[in-house]
């Protein structure tokens, strides 16, 4: 009655619908650049904190 075609069939037409990268670009897409921005600033954030405690003589 309501037949779907498998995952796999779906999910292989939305990939051949999409346009072909381009040439130097790192994420394709937004939300794995703003978890990566994410990432890269809480570990910084940690190693100035750390830094910084070291400097003042706490531990």
């Amino acid at each position: 009655m309501f037949r779907r075609k498998p995952l796999e069939e779906r999910i292989a037409e939305r990939v051949a619908q999409r346009p072909p990268l381009k040439e130097g670009k790192h994420f394709e897409h937004r939300p794995a650049l703003i978890v990566f921005c994410v990432v890269v600033t809480i570990a910084l954030v940690k190693i100035i904190g750390a830094f910084f405690l070291m400097k003042s003589g706490l531990r």
